[in-house]
C-alpha cells in the first residue's frame, strides 16, 4: 500500500529556518557556488557527494542560500528519538526503513514531494565514502529511478571541507577554529537518454554513472586534482579483505 504524501507544519519549517540558518552560518564558512543552477521553485533533486556525517548541515545551508528548504531522506531510527523524531516529521523529512520489505516506499514519498515542489536532497552513495582519497565510490541507483520516474531535474552538488569537522569513523568534532566548506552546483544532467526507462537495471547503472561522473567532475574542480578513473568499490574491497563494515544506507539502491 502506498503511503499517504507526508504532511509537514510551514511553522516548524519557518522555524527551523530561523534557528538552523544563523547557527550554521556562525559555526561553518561556506563558500559556495553555481547557485543558480538551483531553479528556485518546482520540485528538485539534489545529489550531493557523501564526505561526513555533518554533510547535512552545509548541504542544508546551500539550500537555504539558494532560496530552496531541503527534504532529506534520513534513516528511520532517528524519528525515533525523542524531540528530534516529531521536529523532522513537522519539517515534512522522509524515513528510510532498512532491513523491511517498505523500504522502498522512500521513493514513492520522495516523488510525491517532488510533485508537490519539494527540493529533494538524496546522497547516491548512500554513506560517507570509503575511498580513501574521499573521491565519490560506486553509488546505489535510487537517485536515478527517482529522477526517471518523476522526471524531476538533478542537479550535481559536490562539497569539500565537512571531512575537516568530522572525519568519518571518528567522533572528533572540530568547529574551532571555524572550517570552510565550499559547496558547488552543476547544471542538470541530461538523462534523456534513458527517459522512462525507470524499471531497467542497465538504465538505472548508466544514468547513475552519468550522475555520479558530474558530481565527480565538480569535486575535481572544488579539490584542483584529478580523479580516479574507475571510481571505488566497497564491495570490491570488503570481497578482497574479507572484512570491513557494513555502509549506512540512507537511500535504496
Amino acid at each position: 500500500m502506498t503511503k499517504a504524501t507526508p504532511s509537514y507544519s510551514r511553522g516548524w519549517r519557518l522555524l527551523s529556518v530561523i534557528v538552523l540558518y544563523p547557527l550554521l552560518r556562525l559555526l561553518i564558512r561556506n563558500k559556495p557556488g553555481g547557485m543558480k543552477n538551483i531553479p528556485k521553485t518546482g520540485g528538485v533533486i539534489l545529489a550531493p557527494n557523501h564526505l561526513s556525517y555533518v554533510d547535512w548541515g552545509t548541504d542544508a545551508l546551500f539550500c537555504y542560500r539558494a532560496g530552496r528548504y531541503p527534504v532529506f531522506l534520513i534513516k528511520d531510527s532517528a524519528f525515533k528519538v525523542r524531540g528530534i523524531g516529531h521536529f523532522l516529521r513537522r519539517a515534512g523529512q522522509l524515513p528510510v526503513y532498512r532491513g523491511r520489505a517498505d523500504a522502498a516506499l522512500v521513493l514513492k514519498d520522495a516523488q510525491q514531494a517532488l510533485e508537490a515542489g519539494a527540493c529533494v536532497i538524496i546522497y547516491p552513495e548512500a554513506t560517507a565514502t570509503r575511498d580513501p582519497a574521499l573521491w565519490p565510490m560506486v553509488s546505489k541507483t535510487g537517485v536515478a529511478r527517482l529522477a526517471l520516474a518523476s522526471g524531476a531535474p538533478v542537479i550535481p552538488v559536490a562539497h569539500w571541507g565537512t571531512q575537516d569537522i568530522l572525519r568519518y569513523g571518528t567522533k572528533d568534532l572540530r568547529l574551532f577554529p571555524r572550517k570552510t566548506v565550499r559547496t558547488v552546483a552543476g547544471p542538470p544532467v541530461d538523462l534523456s537518454a534513458w527517459a522512462g526507462q525507470q524499471t531497467s537495471a542497465r538504465a538505472l547503472r548508466d544514468a547513475t554513472a552519468a550522475i555520479m561522473a558530474e558530481v565527480t567532475a565538480l569535486l575535481a574542480g572544488l579539490r584542483g586534482e584529478e580523479p580516479p578513473a574507475v571510481p571505488f568499490n566497497p564491495r570490491k574491497s570488503v570481497s578482497q579483505t574479507g572484512g570491513g563494515d557494513s555502509p549506512t544506507e540512507v537511500t535504496p539502491a
